[in-house]
C-alpha cells in the first residue's frame, strides 16, 4: 500500500492512480464476482498481453486492493481476488455501469 505522502492531495487523482488505466477497471469487474486463476482472466480479458495483466494484478496487490492465493500445489494453482478494500470500489463499478448505460440510451 502507498503511503500517505505518495499520493495526490486529491482524493479523485488518487482513485484514478489505484483504479486507472484501460485494464484495472475491468479486472476489478471479473474479480467482483469471484476469485479467478490469472489464464480464466487472460482469456476473458480480450486483448490484454500476458505482461500486462501481471503488472496490474501485483500493481493492485501492492496497493492492497486484491489478493494473490498460492495453494502451493504442482502444477501451480494461483488465484485473485478482491480484498475488502477492494471490494469497496463495487458501488463505484456499479455508478460506472449505470452511466455506461445511460450514455448508451442518449448516444446518437
Amino acid at each position: 500500500m502507498k503511503a500517505k505522502e505518495e499520493l495526490p492531495e486529491c482524493p479523485v487523482a488518487t482513485a484514478v492512480a489505484l483504479i486507472g488505466g484501460k485494464w484495472k477497471l475491468l479486472i476489478i469487474r471479473n474479480l467482483r464476482i469471484r476469485p479467478w486463476r490469472f489464464n480464466e482472466l487472460r482469456r476473458d480479458l480480450e486483448g490484454i498481453s500476458q505482461k500486462v495483466l501481471t503488472d496490474s494484478l501485483r500493481q493492485m496487490e501492492d496497493d492492497g486492493l486484491v489478493f494473490r492465493h498460492d495453494y502451493g500445489e504442482n502444477p501451480p494453482r494461483v488465484e485473485y481476488g478482491l480484498t475488502e478494500l477492494g471490494r469497496q470500489m463495487i458501488p463505484v463499478m456499479d455508478s460506472l455501469a449505470d452511466f455506461g448505460a445511460y450514455y448508451k440510451t442518449i448516444a446518437s
